[in-house]
């Protein structure tokens, strides 16, 4: 197994850490934390997930969920690249809550719209078991939204770019296997480099709730109020 340091390690005020595997064909890991769920994402390759007694098969595109102090196995069918993700944290007793989910597959076709022309898919979140964070992917179409900012703590992922980070006065590439951090309020922007190609990225924040709560910086919000007379 190849493992990398966190990506996005953990910080003091902030529950969210995310790192990326590269496992073997015929490896196995363990996957868990007596304190923090986990939430996987399989960027490619095949295996199968072994939570208790039973097994869950995983390919490109799915996604788990592993409970605070469960204890879970990833055997490797092929060489298997994913992202863990993990929170820790309270519960949110409030959030409404639907029967417990293992593993799920994004469909992009189930897409919801976001603002503008981006659109997500929720793949883990109370609804189905996720009660400290939301685990989504979004679809960036070419170009780039108005700088905007969310009033959740989240991290994020790109499988693949090009693209290019937006935040605050700096401005970073986002390529294949790019993570990085977005705080409570933090004004920033997404880009799609690509000129035909819908971007996707992966993302997990805290507390759970929808990806399409973005809100405009007052500029922009009050740009988008003014309509010139005719």
């Amino acid at each position: 197994m190849r493992a990398v340091p966190d990506e996005v390690p953990p910080i003091a005020d902030s529950p969210l850490a995310l790192r990326s595997l590269s496992v073997a064909q015929g490896d196995a890991v363990p996957v868990g934390d007596e304190a923090r769920d986990s939430l996987l994402y399989v960027a490619a390759g095949s295996g199968r997930l072994r939570l208790g007694s039973d097994e869950h098969e995983l390919r490109a595109d799915h996604a788990a969920l592993v409970l605070a102090g469960e204890e879970a196995h990833v055997d490797t069918e092929t060489e298997l690249s994913l992202v863990v993700a993990t929170v820790g944290g309270e519960v949110d007793l409030h959030a409404p809550m639907g029967p417990r989910e293992t593993v799920v597959v994004l469909e992009r076709s189930d897409a919801e719209r976001a603002s503008g022309s981006r659109a997500f898919q929720i793949l883990f979140g109370p609804h189905n078991g996720s009660t400290r964070a939301t685990f989504f992917a979004g679809f960036i179409p070419p170009g780039r939204a108005p700088w905007h900012y969310h009033l959740y703590d989240e991290i994020v992922w790109v499988p693949d770019g090009p693209g290019r980070l937006h935040l605050d006065d700096e401005t970073s590439e986002l390529g294949s296997g790019a993570a990085f951090r977005l705080r409570p309020r933090q004004v920033h922007i997404v880009e799609n480099l690509s000129p035909d190609t819908e971007m996707t990225i992966v993302g997990l924040f805290t507390p759970a709730g929808s990806p399409s709560a973005a809100y405009l910086t007052a500029e922009i919000a009050a740009e988008y109020r003014y309509v010139p007379s005719t």
